[in-house]
């Protein structure tokens, strides 16, 4: 098992954090865009929009460390509670590295940010059919919402 570290990103890791973002959207059958990825993350961290997380393995070892999970995590506000909420927007491990506890891991240091942003809580959803994460997120602290109805629209027409 790879010794694994967690730290913040910020643009001079877009090569491998834009390299993550094209698999986690792969996973959600999206088709492949590196340079609107890599545009889009850049607009991110330099506006200071989203804060990202990266999971590295063997980060201690030259020519060793790479890049395996990461998460992203948007701002956004309760006006109930006068508090920032941190919305979990991506959270994604590379398949080779699943099963080690990487997720959780970038789970909990979202859990710090929140704490120390002395933000009310951590929102996130998932596709019904994303059985690792139905998983994953009860287990992690997260409860399934059921006196709220969440609707979309998606074209602003």
């Amino acid at each position: 098992m790879a010794a694994i570290s967690i730290d913040q990103a910020d643009v001079a890791n877009l090569p491998e954090l834009t390299e993550l973002f094209e698999l986690y959207r792969a996973f959600y059958k999206k088709p492949s865009a590196p340079d609107q990825a890599e545009a889009f993350l850049r607009e991110r961290l330099e506006r200071n929009e989203s804060i990202v997380y990266l999971a590295y393995a063997n980060k201690d070892i030259p020519n060793r460390q790479h890049a395996v999970g990461f998460t992203q995590l948007y701002p956004i506000f309760s006006s109930t509670q006068m508090k920032r909420l941190w919305l979990l927007n991506d959270l994604y491990v590379r398949e080779d590295y699943r099963g080690q506890g990487i997720s959780r891991m970038l789970i909990d240091r979202a859990k710090q940010l929140a704490r120390t942003t002395q933000a009310s809580g951590l929102l996130l959803e998932t596709a019904k059919d994303n059985h690792i994460g139905n998983i994953l997120y009860p287990r992690a602290g997260f409860t399934l919402a059921s006196e709220h109805y969440n609707f979309y629209l998606w074209s602003v027409e």
